[in-house]
């Protein structure tokens, strides 16, 4: 069967020699007679799998020894509780950057806990830019910054970090990890579900400053305290264990083609392919600031809804699918993952160009 060059938001594309090579294991890992989704956690087998897979997220993303790493479960969503839980210690305030509906979903959670302040907001126009920060209205007695690096739905992103001095910066990385490099000393914590560009659905990783764990609120559900999942390796209950299996695939073909830095490269390409066919097409128009452009969520309409449906149609049936934008913005969006070979949006490009000459 021919696969089709997958545009989707998440859960995405998988790189395929990942796939190959679950596909090669699926029945027996190593040297265990199993599959890993038959394999007990507490397996010696298993706490390889898990080991690596942490080993290799440090030397990809540089994370410095104070940092912890969890996998966990929940999805991204149960980190907008988990993390005011966790990090309301001192003032029980904390300050957002409102980017999108994942950032105002963040902070609707956090006011349920503590005094919530949003620093500014682009929602005035469908969040397409990512809005100018004024640091006279950060609050310097906040117990975070949370701010969503990348948004996945509007197609835009953080290019410069806030500088938050002494408060510590909290990222939703979760449709861009992996895709750029970071400086992970610059967060006091990071966040990310897999099912964009580290693996399937199921697992979620958090990237945690070690004096930030411990200081859980007394409502705080056990399965939400950082504490405990630090103390017990992420084996506190039973992980989410082929999900990290995936994930550690994908970091070793990460690290096979060259790390995060050429990734970043490989992205900046991919999306400039998109981008400069857009800017220059009288059909197909970006709808995001141009110096807020996302590498990873290329959101895009034509003049009309009838033409959108028909491009849309018209493209999966040519093998380019799920590209039919979030019902906020309408038109299409094109997902370019890490896994999107830069054939794909070529491709990608040299039919929408047919479209465009076909209907005018």
């Amino acid at each position: 069967m021919e696969r089709v060059y997958n545009f989707s938001a998440g859960p995405s594309m998988l790189p395929e020699p990942v796939l190959r090579k679950a596909q090669q294991e699926m029945l027996g890992y190593g040297k265990s007679g199993m599959s890993v989704m038959e394999m007990s956690h507490r397996s010696s087998h298993f706490q390889e799998i898990i080991d690596e897979t942490e080993k290799l997220l440090r030397e990809l993303m540089k994370i410095p020894d104070n940092y912890k790493v969890l996998f966990l479960q929940g999805g991204a969503s149960s980190q907008f509780a988990m993390i005011p839980m966790n990090l309301f210690r001192n003032s029980k305030k904390a300050d957002f950057v409102i980017t999108g509906l994942w950032a105002k979903k963040a902070y609707q959670e956090a006011s349920r806990y503590g005094k919530t302040n949003i620093v500014a907001s682009s929602a005035d126009t469908t969040f397409n830019y990512i809005p100018e920060l004024d640091p006279s209205k950060f609050d310097p007695e906040a117990d975070y910054f949370y701010i969503t690096t990348n948004n996945t739905i509007y197609g835009t992103r953080f290019t410069t970090l806030p500088d938050t001095g002494n408060v510590p910066l909290v990222a939703d990385m979760s449709s861009n990890i992996l895709s750029q490099e970071y400086d992970v000393s610059k967060f006091g914590l990071i966040f990310a579900g897999a099912q964009k560009n580290m693996g399937p659905a199921g697992l979620t990783v958090v990237i945690i400053r070690q004096d930030l764990i411990g200081h859980a609120m007394d409502i705080t559900p056990t399965m939400f305290n950082y504490k405990i999942h630090a103390d017990e390796g992420s084996m506190y209950n039973t992980p989410p264990t082929y999900s990290i299996y995936i994930c550690k695939l994908v970091l070793e073909w990460l690290k096979e083609l060259g790390g995060i830095s050429v990734m970043e490269k490989i992205n900046i390409e991919k999306a400039k392919i998109l981008y400069d066919f857009l800017d220059e097409s009288s059909m197909f128009k970006g709808t995001v600031v141009k110096k807020d452009r996302s590498l990873m969520n290329i959101p895009f309409i034509c003049p009309t809804e009838e033409l959108n449906a028909k491009f849309i149609k018209e493209a999966t049936a040519k093998g380019f699918v799920n590209l039919k934008g979030h019902r906020t913005v309408g038109g299409m969006r094109a997902s370019i993952y890490n896994a999107m070979p830069v054939e794909g949006v070529q491709k990608l490009v040299e039919f929408m160009k047919q479209f465009e000459v076909e209907n005018k």
